[in-house]
């Protein structure tokens, strides 16, 4: 290296992978700047030349500045082997220029310390890596000892997982080509013991969350729901808690999503059939469910999962942060993936309800494009990692409150004519939602109580089963009431419609050619 090459490193002044120091005087505070590079992208710290001026005025090393350095470098942990470049300034007769390159961090490696605290860079400043940042790093360092998801479970044993689900997610699997068929005789404690979800014969945090009815010391596993009225949460018209395992929590966010987003209806070219298709495409909030809720930082109790819908947009919010190497900007591209939840990760790939890591944002925008809607965004703030969907069909509008109904305000345009939020098309082909597909084809021709039909449904909550089963198959007009005129007749019951009938028969048909 040359007096040249550090003209040209310095031109631009400091910056995010540059720091100049005046002289080794400085050397304690270089050290900080040094474990940040490490912590970060990497970069050069320079003694010798003044900041802001760019005078290169190089010092004096003597052994004593040698020493002083390698004794400032060993307190660098973990060590790290850095090579110091010594360069002649020809305007200071025996002085030098010091400089050190320090390469970035990489996923997966321990964060660096100097004398016990960790630094990283905010743009071209130093500062302390806060808290969170440090024990992701060390999370990602060594996953089996600190990963919230494979800690044992507090009061939760194996009797808990509900093993009617395991076994359907095992089928799944099968059904998918990534798991053997072999798997559907073997005990469950077994499987799970593959998939790193038990230690010694106790259920993880992680198969906790997957599989178990118990989730009486888990209050994070929850989803809030709301429909806002306008463009702000001033006024909400429907606020919902759902709570439950990572599926029943899916299934609640993509009813929520049913019940408010307006469904259209077109002619296909290669069906005389009307399809249905939601607003914003189901596919693409069913993953953006999935990954808020496989990604999540499921160690922080007092925060919850957040679905917000407005006049304009729809809002998720997962608790956590990008991991350092995916931005808001580059998760659009194709990348590598860093789940925060290794082994449910895995065992939700295994189950299909993953893809290729990594694939997420991009499946989303590709279903987004396909129905020719403008692709979300993702930001991250406030511990927060959201996506934010635009509705398409939004126009700014005077509303005004008419009514309260069944619980629920109705919205009326400022002449009182229309609804602003288009109610859903009960369509005839297919049910309105997946659940309301599995109760219709689950449910016997005879009436049934809702405890019956639960039951079949394999669904211990009766306030959730009614909210995401029950009420959107009444509004699709797949069931029907036995007392159609008394919805809250003590004696109430259930049967399936001709539609629904019809719908199964069809479906039916078509398996069997």
């Amino acid at each position: 290296m040359t007096i040249d090459d550090i003209k040209k490193l310095i031109a631009h002044d400091e910056s995010r992978t540059l720091e100049l120091k005046k002289s080794t005087g400085e050397l304690k505070d270089g050290m900080h700047s040094a474990c940040a590079f490490l912590n970060t992208e990497g970069g050069w710290l320079i003694f010798g030349v003044t900041p802001k001026s760019l005078k290169i005025v190089g010092q004096e090393v003597t052994d004593k500045t040698q020493q002083e350095i390698a004794q400032a470098l060993a307190g660098l942990e973990p060590a790290v082997d850095v090579k110091v470049i010594y360069v002649d300034v020809p305007e200071y007769s025996g002085h030098k220029v010091i400089a050190m390159h320090f390469d970035g961090w990489v996923w997966g490696e321990r964060p660096h310390t100097f004398h016990g605290c960790p630094y990283y860079k905010v743009e071209s400043t130093t500062k302390v890596m806060p808290q969170d940042m440090y024990d992701e790093r060390i999370r990602a360092h060594q996953p089996q000892m600190y990963a919230w998801e494979r800690l044992v479970a507090d009061s939760v044993t194996l009797a808990d997982l509900n093993e009617n689900l395991i076994r359907n997610c095992i089928r799944r699997g099968i059904e998918g080509g990534r798991i053997p068929e072999s798997a559907l005789y073997e005990p469950i404690g077994d499987i799970l013991s593959k998939w790193k979800l038990l230690k010694n014969g106790i259920p993880t945090n992680g198969a906790v969350l997957l599989f178990s009815e118990n989730i009486d010391e888990y209050p994070q596993f929850s989803l809030r729901m709301a429909r806002f009225v306008g463009t702000n949460k001033n006024m909400f018209r429907d606020n919902q808690r759902a709570e439950g395992n990572f599926f029943e929590l899916l299934e609640a966010g993509v009813a929520f999503c049913f019940k408010h987003l307006s469904l259209s209806g077109k002619i296909t070219n290669h069906s005389l059939e009307r399809e249905e298709q939601l607003e914003i495409p189901y596919h693409a909030l069913r993953e953006a469910l999935i990954n808020a809720l496989c990604h999540r930082h499921w160690e922080k109790y007092n925060l919850t999962i957040s679905l917000a819908i407005y006049d304009d947009r729809i809002e998720i919010a997962s608790p956590g942060m990008f991991p350092p190497q995916i931005t808001p900007e580059n998760i659009k591209e194709p990348h590598e993936s860093y789940p925060h939840n290794l082994k449910v990760a895995e065992a939700l790939y295994r189950m299909t309800y993953l893809e290729n890591w990594g694939s997420g944002a991009r499946r989303i925008i590709d279903a987004c494009q396909a129905q020719g809607i403008e692709v979300p965004t993702w930001s991250s703030n406030g511990g927060f990692v959201s996506i934010t969907f635009k509705r398409p069909n939004f126009k700014s509008s005077t509303i005004k409150i008419d009514k309260k109904e069944d619980g629920i305000i109705q919205e009326t345009n400022a002449e009182g004519e229309h609804p602003l939020s288009t109610p859903q098309v009960p369509p005839k082909y297919p049910p309105s939602t997946p659940q309301v597909e599995m109760l219709i084809q689950k449910m016997s021709d005879s009436y049934m109580t809702i405890k019956e039909m639960a039951d079949v449904c394999n669904i211990k909550n009766l306030k959730y089963f009614r909210e995401s089963y029950i009420t959107p198959a009444l509004k699709s007009g797949m069931i029907e009431r036995l007392y159609p005129n008394h919805p809250k007749h003590p004696k109430q019951q259930y049967r399936l419609t001709e539609t629904a009938k019809e719908w199964i028969k069809k479906k039916h048909n078509e398996s069997y050619y």
